[in-house]
């Protein structure tokens, strides 16, 4: 596996990684690697700076040169996939309301909800 750009936190534990697309909820699609934690949903890209005004600030998080997108665990309110043939997504509600997915394409995306539900 390829070293995290991110640290972990205490007791925090890597579950899995998937390069997937995530659709931020403003619109718009970025490709990356998404890691998620026993605590965490961890999504790193090449992040345009724009999107940084379009997500609150605790889950926008900066290291070095390059910012990455940090959704607790804690703030998730609902989890639910979305599949048709050419597009399986997980989509994230959160307690503001926010929904934020994550697309795996044609390929299965269960495993990837169900990480993103374990705590």
């Amino acid at each position: 596996m390829a070293k995290n750009t991110f640290d972990l936190l205490p007791g925090e534990e890597v579950i899995d990684t998937w390069t997937l697309l995530y659709i931020p909820p403003g619109g718009g699609k970025y490709n990356g690697r998404c890691t998620i934690t026993n605590q965490r949903i961890l999504y790193d890209a090449k992040l345009d700076y724009s999107i940084k005004g379009l997500l609150e600030e605790f889950i926008y998080l900066k290291t070095g040169s390059e910012g990455y997108l940090a959704i607790p665990k804690s703030r998730i309110s609902s989890i639910e996939t979305n599949k048709n043939f050419l597009d399986k997504r997980v989509i994230l509600t959160l307690d503001n309301g926010q929904r934020h997915a994550f697309s795996y394409g044609a390929l299965n995306i269960d495993r990837a909800a169900a990480a993103m539900a374990k705590r």
